[in-house]
């Protein structure tokens, strides 16, 4: 059993593989001041709960956006299957390019999402990740990163709408059942939702507009807020919800080959 970790800014997303079959994923607030005790026993109730022994875990990959989280999510890693984990960032010998100016600086995140679309789809893609960030990742089909977008994440864009206004109310984020609201919490859904899902159309429109390569681009959503945003949109042509876990496992296997 191979565990992988999508170490985001919010949230870390983990999975559990048998071969390439994700047999369990669980999402878990990131939290830098955990000690590696207290992940080793997070790690040792999330997989009780679904009937996974820690002795059968075999690998632990990781790709974090989060430095502070590196050192005791790695320990208690460590600690709980006695496999170091292996680390997935801009260092790492997998077979994608990235054609930035600053290759170093690209997420690990954006740079798993490439290896799996390159792999996974045969096509040029455009990955819209749904997170903390909305990030738009431009893949060829032979594996290049060609640099993105990035953009205020959803939750984001209504936590400072909520923190900066003091008559609009928290509001559950759901697409609403019409644009022009009747209620404040319907107008805010309007404003913060179907603005997202015309935001995302739009850089898309204009991504597709200078798509160097000739081809048009498959585009793909995954994150957590793909599944709501996806179906409001005119230009998603799939969702991959667990896009970069799959990414960790192809990594992991290619990184951790004799």
């Amino acid at each position: 059993m191979l565990l992988v970790f999508d170490v985001g800014n919010t949230e870390t997303t983990i999975g559990a593989f048998e071969g390439e079959s994700l047999r369990a994923h669980w999402r878990i607030l990131t939290d830098p001041a955990r000690t590696p005790d207290e992940v080793e026993l997070t790690l040792r109730g999330l997989l009780h709960a679904r009937a996974l022994e820690p002795r059968h875990v075999t690998g632990v990959a990781i790709g974090s956006v989060v430095p502070g989280m590196n050192d005791p999510l790695g320990e208690g890693c460590a600690q709980l299957t006695g496999h170091r984990p292996v680390f997935v960032d801009g260092r790492s010998a997998l077979p994608i390019r990235l054609d930035v100016e600053e290759p170093r600086t690209v997420g690990a995140d954006r740079i798993i999402n490439t290896l799996a679309a390159s792999r996974l789809y045969q096509s040029d893609t455009i990955v819209v990740d749904l997170g903390t960030a909305t990030t738009y990742d431009c893949i060829t089909v032979d594996g290049v990163f060609l640099g993105g977008v990035i953009a205020p994440g959803i939750r984001t864009s209504a936590e400072t709408l909520f923190r900066r206004t003091s008559k609009l109310p928290a509001t559950e984020l759901v697409p609403p059942a019409r644009v022009i609201g009747r209620r404040t919490e319907d107008c805010i859904r309007s404003g913060v939702v179907l603005g997202a899902a015309e935001a995302l159309d739009g850089i898309v429109r204009r991504i597709k507009a200078e798509w160097p390569t000739g081809r048009v681009p498959l585009v793909v959503a995954t994150g957590g807020l793909s599944p709501m945003i996806a179906p409001i949109c005119s230009t998603v042509d799939r969702v991959e919800l667990h896009l970069t876990l799959i990414g960790l496992r192809m990594a992991y296997e290619l990184l951790a080959r004799p």
